[in-house]
């Protein structure tokens, strides 16, 4: 059975009623490109845009994106069913993202459909890629049931937030400095994190068209990583580098990382439990990080082999 993807710096969203931007999105490269039902559709152009993704899904995958998602429509839209019955029906979809998740049940009925659904296809085979959901917290009561949420369902595999809606739902005027949203973004890092979910993904960056839109997204995607994201929200393909290159490993932590963990493995050999590098003490909670470091690294395609054998002579002081 195919694997889950876990590596989601950047998460494109690609109007699913345009022909044009679907064949478009095959040459980019990004770690998710999300195929949209709800908010780039209007509601006429619905029942189109699901036959243009099941049809763009249903081609072989482009090379440089890792992962294709859908967004469908809200569970309380009344719409989440149809949008399902058609996507799921491609055997290569491997990834919902379900927008207004207020509840727990928003995820149960999401869950139970695709159970259904695919209990009665051919393609429910071993071979089929397991599904995935990614959950869209964009209110105060999403805020109030993170734990319950997280919970729903073991296809849960992230956590994004939705900025513009939760500053309507509770009448917030958005700032360069964000810190309208800190409670809610350190609450939904948090909770995910608390989860074991592999997937926290901050905050659209609405600015793109200018050098000084690129800055600005280059300042959040930082902060929200110091918050504990691991990838952003992009709605512009300009934005897409920028997102993944700051939430990928900084080349000088991928060198400090590998000097730990091979620092750490002859400490270990030795029998010590603590140790020093460079003057600092090195603990288990410090060694564990490292090794998160280089695993990510990994992920990100660093060759941390060469890295590795730069440092092979490292001993631990």
């Amino acid at each position: 059975m195919a694997s889950r993807n876990t590596l989601r710096r950047a998460l494109l969203y690609v109007p699913g009623s345009s022909q044009r931007f679907l064949d478009k999105s095959r040459s980019l490269v990004a770690d998710c490109v999300a195929y949209d039902l709800e908010d780039s559709v209007t509601p006429h152009k619905k029942a189109e845009a699901r036959s243009l993704i099941r049809r763009a899904l249903d081609q072989p995958a482009p090379a440089g994106i890792r992962e294709r998602a859908v967004r469908i429509n809200s569970v309380e839209s009344g719409l989440a069913l149809g949008d399902l019955t058609e996507v799921l029906q491609s055997p290569n979809l491997t990834t919902l993202v379900v927008p207004k998740v207020n509840s727990p049940s928003d995820l149960t009925f999401v869950t139970d459909v695709i159970s259904h659904t695919l209990s009665q296809q051919q393609s429910s085979r071993e071979d089929r890629a397991p599904i995935s959901i990614l959950a869209l917290i964009e209110s105060a009561k999403s805020i109030t049931n993170l734990r319950e949420i997280c919970a729903a369902t073991p296809l849960l595999q992230g956590l994004i937030f939705a900025a513009e809606d939760f500053a309507l739902d509770l009448s917030l005027t958005r700032t360069p400095s964000l810190t309208e949203f800190l409670f809610a973004r350190s609450a939904i890092a948090t909770a995910a994190r608390a989860a074991e979910l592999p997937s926290t993904i901050d905050l659209v960056c609405t600015a793109y068209k200018s050098e000084r839109a690129l800055a600005g997204l280059e300042e959040e995607c930082r902060g929200g990583k110091q918050l504990g994201f691991n990838g952003k929200q992009c709605i512009h393909p300009s934005q897409v580098e920028t997102a993944q290159r700051i939430f990928g490993p900084d080349p000088d932590e991928v060198e400090w990382a590998v000097r730990v963990v091979v620092a750490d493995e002859k400490a270990a050999a030795a029998g010590r439990g603590a140790w020093t590098l460079d003057g600092k003490m090195i603990d288990v909670p410090v060694a564990e990080k490292a090794r998160g470091v280089v695993r990510r690294a990994e992920e990100c395609g660093f060759d941390v082999f060469a890295v590795r054998e730069k440092w092979k002579g490292e001993e631990p002081e």
